[in-house]
């Protein structure tokens, strides 16, 4: 099941079709859907995080907290909508673009890829922009 958290006034549009969307990635890459819980914060809700469970002093548009079993996918993924704003002015993308990018980008974790090489980072971003073009 996935469930959509809000702290502070930001709301995402259409919650049925991005879970959809979600689930159908999750099943795509050969994983079943556990409890996943999306929470939506603001940069300071997420550098609240990041310092007290990460011991990381910076501001960041997404930790994922992985709680899956085997093959199924457990877990909560906080997202900062002030950095995933910030973010799409960079990249000069929609905010909704870039928020679904972020959002698909915690499953993706969760399904085993990582990004912390350029090679992964090149295949991460490879997957979201498949997955991008899907929901």
């Amino acid at each position: 099941m996935i469930s959509f958290n809000y702290e502070g006034d930001f709301k995402l549009e259409n919650e049925q079709a991005v879970s959809q969307w979600v689930s159908a990635t999750i099943l795509n890459e050969g994983y079943n859907e556990g409890e996943i819980n999306y929470i939506f914060c603001d940069d300071d809700y997420l550098h609240k995080i990041n310092v007290k469970y990460l011991d990381h002093d910076t501001l960041t548009d997404i930790i994922s907290f992985d709680y899956s079993v085997g093959k199924e996918l457990h877990g909560d993924i906080y997202i900062s909508t002030e950095r995933v704003t910030e973010n799409a002015k960079d990249f000069r993308v929609e905010f909704s673009e870039e928020l679904h990018r972020v959002i698909i980008h915690g499953i993706l974790h969760y399904c085993g890829y990582k990004d912390k090489t350029d090679q992964e980072s090149k295949e991460m971003r490879s997957l979201e922009n498949h997955y991008l073009t899907k929901r």
